[in-house]
């Protein structure tokens, strides 16, 4: 993983939550780890890491991912046994 996945992922893991992660950002780190993304309907995006799944939506039409999305994505990060 490079420092700027790395930087990306402790990002996620900060408390309080950031607002201001571009989501292509996330998208990158998460096939740094690993991940198979696949396209859903719409805005939705498909996960997998580690035998566990998930769906998240990519924000439009700003492109930094909100609060909410950054909480989900530290849960299916921490199901996924990844840790910052």
């Amino acid at each position: 993983m490079s420092k700027k996945h790395q930087k990306i992922l402790e990002q996620i893991f900060q408390n309080p939550v950031q607002s201001s992660i571009a989501w292509k950002d996330i998208e990158a780190m998460l096939v740094s780890l690993g991940a198979e993304i696949s396209e859903g309907n719409g805005s939705r995006v498909r996960i997998a890491l580690n035998d566990v799944r998930a769906v998240f939506h990519r924000p439009h039409p700003q492109k930094e991912t909100d609060k909410g999305a950054v909480v989900s994505m530290r849960r299916f990060l921490k199901e996924a046994n990844i840790k910052c």
